[in-house]
């Protein structure tokens, strides 16, 4: 009889690790801060030095900027090109939407 094989105990930590931040409802919150570490290199230096990621809520991102100028220049011209980087990086499922506000 052949012996059992073992997980990796590294598989079977994260997976109990994502069970648990579910459960408690805390997964979206993680989301948001691996976001934040990334949101230089996803948006580049201009936008990363004029905004910051909010929330995400239902699957739409809220992002703040720092000026009436720039969120109309983000939602005239760039809404598409920041939200095909951002599901690119993170996954349609994560981010389904992006809304802009100065804040």
């Amino acid at each position: 009889m052949p012996a059992k094989k073992r997980e990796r105990p590294e598989r079977t930590i994260a997976s109990r690790v994502h069970v648990v931040l579910k459960g408690l409802g805390l997964e979206e919150q993680f989301n948001e801060q691996e976001l934040t570490g990334a949101w230089k290199e996803v948006v580049g230096d201009f936008l990363a030095d004029n905004s910051r990621p909010g929330a995400i809520r239902r699957g739409t991102l809220e992002i703040l900027v720092l000026q009436p100028s720039i969120l109309y220049m983000l939602e005239r011209d760039m809404k598409g090109v920041v939200l095909r980087k951002l599901q690119a990086r993170f996954g349609k499922d994560r981010i389904k939407g992006v809304r802009f506000r100065v804040g």
